[in-house]
């Protein structure tokens, strides 16, 4: 039986989370367009770096090209924005997220020692003209500044501006489920940057036309799972593993080519920078308690659906070189 949806279906229904986008669409000559973006997913509005998040993930594919990966597989914890941009850009959006870490923590690289910042990308090099590197620091900064707890816009907005899915424009999605057990109710909510598969792959529409993901040889996707569930990193990284079950879902085949990356988050048991003493406790929940089965359902039913709300929500758009990238024929 499908879970219940959250009130927005949207990531943002776990309480906290905040997403922002800056859109970056510039037809600067005929043959170059800047069709591109960045977008934030902040896991609470508070100081990241001073309040962690636990945090898993997991590389399904690694044909990607994320930062910040190596410090969440050894710590556990998240201490940034996540990040979404193109491939060319996760250098301008590092710069910049961390630059916006420093404005609001006087101490990072002094007393506080440094910080690790989280990077996903897709390569969006059919519409965008991605070697103009349009993406700067400041737009970064902006994403994060843009960031609110409402319903977040969906399809070719922010980082999701110049990707493609299925042969049809792809980008942004979003979803979310509501997991009951016992008295106690959690909320698991997704979101994905889709820029992978051909049509003909797809299973949950049949589309009309044959049409082939131009964008890189097999595409790619990031996948954000949120949580409030009180779990802790190796649990997290069990969630971010069930992605691959709503990827599934919807066609891909995980290809060779394909960067097919999750990252899980809860914003239950944070954890402070600077604690005293030798000894942190938390709550969790047991790894067989009822519950996990249907977080792992939650994560695998909203990772399918955010990727086929990329879709939907997305419009035709024009890029580079005259290329156009038709909306699907999904209502």
């Amino acid at each position: 039986m499908a879970l219940q949806k959250g009130n927005k279906n949207c990531i943002t229904d776990v309480e906290g989370v905040y997403v922002g986008h800056k859109t970056l669409y510039e037809k600067i000559s005929d043959n170059q367009t800047i069709c591109t973006g960045v977008t934030a997913i902040l896991p609470h509005p508070r100081n990241l770096f001073y309040e962690k998040v636990r945090a898993g993930c997991y590389v399904i594919n690694g044909y990607g090209k994320t930062s910040g990966l190596v410090q969440i597989d050894e710590l556990g914890f998240i201490e940034s924005p996540i990040m979404l941009t193109n491939t060319l850009s996760i250098g301008p959006v590092i710069e910049g997220t961390v630059t916006y870490m420093l404005e609001h923590n006087k101490e990072i690289g002094t007393s506080a020692g440094t910080l690790n910042v989280v990077v996903g990308e897709c390569n969006d090099g059919y519409l965008n003209s991605m070697r103009l590197q349009a993406v700067r620091p400041e737009h970064a900064i902006e994403a994060i500044e843009n960031a609110s707890n409402s319903a977040c816009e969906q399809g070719a907005v922010g980082a999701g501006k110049g990707m493609i899915c299925f042969g049809y424009k792809g980008g942004i999605g979003t979803a979310s489920r509501i997991v009951t057990a016992s008295d106690e109710k959690f909320t698991v909510g997704c979101l994905v940057l889709s820029n992978f598969g051909d049509s003909q792959d797809a299973l949950f529409a049949n589309f009309p036309e044959k049409k082939k993901n131009p964008n890189s040889t097999d595409g790619s996707i990031m996948m954000i799972i949120a949580t409030d569930a009180p779990l802790y990193d190796r649990q997290l990284r069990r969630l971010a593993k069930r992605s691959a079950a709503g990827l599934g879902r919807v066609g891909s085949h995980m290809d060779n080519g394909s960067g097919d990356i999750a990252i899980a988050f809860s914003t239950a048991n944070t954890s402070q920078h600077n604690i005293n003493g030798h000894l942190e406790t938390i709550t969790y929940l047991r790894d067989d308690d009822q519950a996990m089965n249907q977080l792992f359902q939650a994560v695998a039913e909203a990772t399918e659906e955010a990727i086929i709300n990329s879709l939907k929500f997305a419009e035709t758009t024009e890029g580079q070189n005259g290329r156009i990238i038709e909306k699907a024929p999904l209502s």
